[in-house]
């Protein structure tokens, strides 16, 4: 008969052997969640040792192993995934995003102010892509990101991801956000945890404009609001109502344009809310 003690240290290395086997196969399995196809948002998971690679370039890892990357619009090519284990093994997988077809939206009546700003819009509106670009390279370690993301607004999406756009009858570039339909002053929510990095009232394409880090590059932008509940800085929660819908900016009627992007990279944030959290 085994003592209470002895099966204490049975249990104990068998728990231990557990505990190897697991962490062994975490560093060699590359789990993903996320679909590999165009603008697609894909996270990963990986012992917290080891190096993963995408394309050559070191991507930054959470204390808990997380990992995120992307495709972009047009994106064909295959791209190399590689984790380096500390000691020199390597697990490499290629990826190539899958091809999209997009839809074209024609909107006719856009007044002319609009398609032609002046001089002065123009030298304007350069200068808010150059600070909204700035922000959007911010890069925290942050992993909140890795918990998946909701809808920011409960409506009907009336503009996709990829479109292309054609204003009175001139093609325009592609659009990257997710439109959807609601009133001025409806709640915005988070769609995952992060910090305000930008709130501008007053962007000339883009009105009232918010992003929120989500950790390691990944961003969501909410365009044409109007109201902020929220201050740059500021930490908030999932679910969290940060903002109001409105008709901010250079736009047809109130609706919320969400976007997301890794670093400068956009992606779709349909596809975003398919990248679930790994467990």
């Amino acid at each position: 008969m085994l003592s209470i003690i002895d099966r204490k240290k049975i249990q104990l290395v068998a728990f231990c052997l557990a505990s190897i086997l697991f962490s062994q196969n975490l560093m060699a399995e590359i789990k993903l969640s996320g679909e590999i196809k165009q603008g697609a948002l894909v996270i990963g998971k990986t012992a917290i040792n080891n190096i993963v690679t995408f394309d050559g370039k070191v991507l930054p890892l959470s204390t808990q192993g997380d990992y995120v990357f992307g495709f972009g619009r047009d994106d064909v090519k295959p791209h190399q995934l590689v984790i380096t284990q500390p000691d020199g093994k390597r697990e490499q997988k290629t990826l190539t995003p899958t091809k999209r077809e997009y839809n074209i939206q024609r909107i006719e009546g856009i007044a002319k102010k609009i398609m032609n700003p002046n001089p002065k819009s123009v030298a304007r509106s350069k200068k808010d892509g150059i600070d909204v670009r700035a922000a959007r390279q911010t890069l925290s370690d942050k992993n909140y990101f890795s918990a998946g993301f909701i809808a920011p607004i409960k409506g009907v999406i009336t503009g996709v991801y990829g479109s292309q756009r054609v204003f009175n009858s001139i093609p325009k570039r592609p659009h990257f956000g997710l439109d959807y339909a609601g009133n001025t002053g409806d709640p915005v929510k988070a769609p995952a945890s992060g910090t305000v990095v930008m709130f501008v009232p007053d962007m000339f394409y883009s009105g009232g404009t918010m992003i929120i880090d989500h950790g390691h590059g990944i961003t969501s932008s909410f365009l044409h609001l109007s109201k902020s509940y929220v201050k740059t800085g500021d930490d908030v929660e999932k679910g969290q109502v940060v903002a109001a819908v409105g008709s901010s900016g250079r736009t047809t009627g109130p609706h919320l344009d969400w976007r997301i992007n890794w670093f400068n990279m956009r992606l779709d944030p349909a596809l975003a809310l398919k990248a679930f959290p790994i467990k």
